[in-house]
């Protein structure tokens, strides 16, 4: 790997956000175009297809050559030696999909396409108010405008709610802008954002009565 240079988490990377995004993207609208059973087995084969490799890298120098070199524009520094973000955004995903009733999967697959890289942006080019490690307010209140819009438009366009719309989608821009936030051990938010994001939104609109 030699002569290569990876960006690291305080660099800009469009092309890893942009990545990030489309992705999820992708999985929300096959997520709503197909059953849960079809969706988990997609999920099972995308696993095998990524995350198995992405593990067997790490006992194999060859194997981590040619994976970084498919891969090197959305890979960052860290995650050369270790595994890739995108392993741990599949595995949130295939937990999202098992636990959680639909709606609450293509909310949060919204939440995980356009809060963490937004925050992200935002917390890089403006963020110099830090809260928490690297995160800063600057990108703590993107990722809840970002989830509050979010939540607000969703409910809307499905028609889920009338009243306190605008209170349910505050409550909701909080919970995913915190689970943005908030780190669990070592875990990688592509993981522990859906989880997180998910939980709170289950409790939230069972709260308020938003059928499931």
């Amino acid at each position: 790997m030699m002569g290569r240079v990876f960006k690291r988490r305080s660099d800009m990377h469009l092309a890893r956000k942009t990545w990030h995004m489309l992705g999820v993207l992708l999985m929300v609208v096959i997520h709503e175009r197909v059953t849960k059973d079809t969706a988990l087995i997609l999920l099972l084969l995308t696993m095998i297809v990524f995350v198995v490799p992405d593990v067997l890298r790490q006992y194999s120098t060859k194997l981590n050559d040619i994976f970084i070199g498919i891969f090197q524009s959305v890979i960052r520094e860290n995650e050369v030696h270790k595994l890739s973000g995108n392993s741990y955004l599949i595995s949130g995903v295939l937990l999202l999909v098992l636990f959680f009733p639909a709606k609450i999967v293509t909310l949060t697959l919204f939440f995980l396409a356009f809060a963490d890289p937004i925050a992200s942006c935002i917390g890089i080019r403006y963020g110099k108010d830090k809260i928490l490690g690297q995160k800063s307010l600057q990108g703590f209140l993107a990722a809840f405008v970002v989830c509050m819009v979010a939540t607000y438009i969703f409910i809307k366009t499905n028609g889920l709610l009338s009243e306190k719309i605008f209170l349910v989608s505050t409550v909701a821009g909080l919970i995913g802008a915190l689970s943005e936030l908030l780190p669990i051990g070592k875990l990688d938010d592509n993981l522990t954002l859906p989880i997180l994001s998910a939980t709170g939104l289950y409790f939230l609109f069972t709260f308020f009565g938003i059928a499931l």
